[in-house]
């Protein structure tokens, strides 16, 4: 009896980060999305410039962790958190911090994944026949350009972008540099409009978070996207796949 109900603790055991992530998401959009908003931020602007001007390394920090909490656990409030790093550190340094928590809580997500059920997916997925084999076997082929454009078309849920690549078993560093670089553009607008929070609040308005949506914005990120896909027409003309 012990030795079958052994794989069923193996699998539970390697699905725990899993089932965390799920369960704090589930806890999170319920009892943090007050506290996680545009009002909250606006009502303790005062306190956060006040400790950010007297601790500013710490604040870096803690914003930082809080940041990959945020991401690591799908909590409600990545958007706002990015605006945060804006108001708080300017668009240059707000950026940097942003897309360092971002990537590090991506990479947590990808790793529990993995873990989890990752691995033993892509396997079932490569001795699988058909249309499966054919998906996994496109991403395989064109990994770099496809990572890039997940991240930079913002149609893509960030969530689904972080879970997708450890299904098809993508190799951490690939999925590491992707990630860092393909959210660079997003998170500098959003953190560009976050910098100019102070003005808002002033006005009693909301910013404009559709903004990276408009033609001035959204097209260079196309483009980029374009751009990350001329690898994938070059393969398709020569036939040589991705080694990188």
């Amino acid at each position: 009896m012990s030795d079958m109900s052994a794989p069923s603790k193996n699998i539970l055991v390697r699905n725990l980060p899993v089932l965390a992530i799920i369960a704090a998401a589930i806890i999170g959009a319920i009892t943090l999305k007050d506290y996680l908003s545009f009002d909250a931020l606006a009502q303790n602007r005062d306190v956060l410039i006040g400790f950010r001007d007297q601790n500013y390394a710490i604040t870096a920090l803690l914003f930082v962790l809080a940041y990959v909490l945020v991401v690591a656990f799908s909590l409600p409030g990545a958007t706002i958190a990015t605006l945060t790093g804006g108001f708080l550190f300017g668009p240059v340094f707000g950026t940097m911090f942003n897309v360092t928590g971002a990537t590090t809580g991506a990479t947590l997500i990808f790793l529990a994944a993995r873990f989890g059920f990752g691995d033993a997916l892509a396997a079932r997925m490569e001795a699988s026949d058909g249309a499966v084999k054919k998906i996994k076997d496109g991403i395989d082929e064109n990994q770099c350009s496809m990572l890039f454009v997940m991240r930079l078309v913002p149609v893509v849920p960030f969530f689904v972008a972080n879970i997708v690549p450890a299904l098809v078993n993508v190799p951490l560093h690939r999925y590491v540099i992707s990630t860092f670089l393909g959210i660079i553009p997003g998170a500098l607008v959003y953190t560009s409009v976050g910098s100019g929070l102070g003005t808002v609040f002033e006005s009693g308005e909301t910013p404009n978070l559709g903004i990276i949506f408009e033609p001035h914005v959204l097209l260079p990120i196309l483009g980029l996207a374009a751009l990350s896909l001329v690898p994938v027409i070059i393969k398709a003309v020569t036939g040589k796949k991705d080694t990188a």
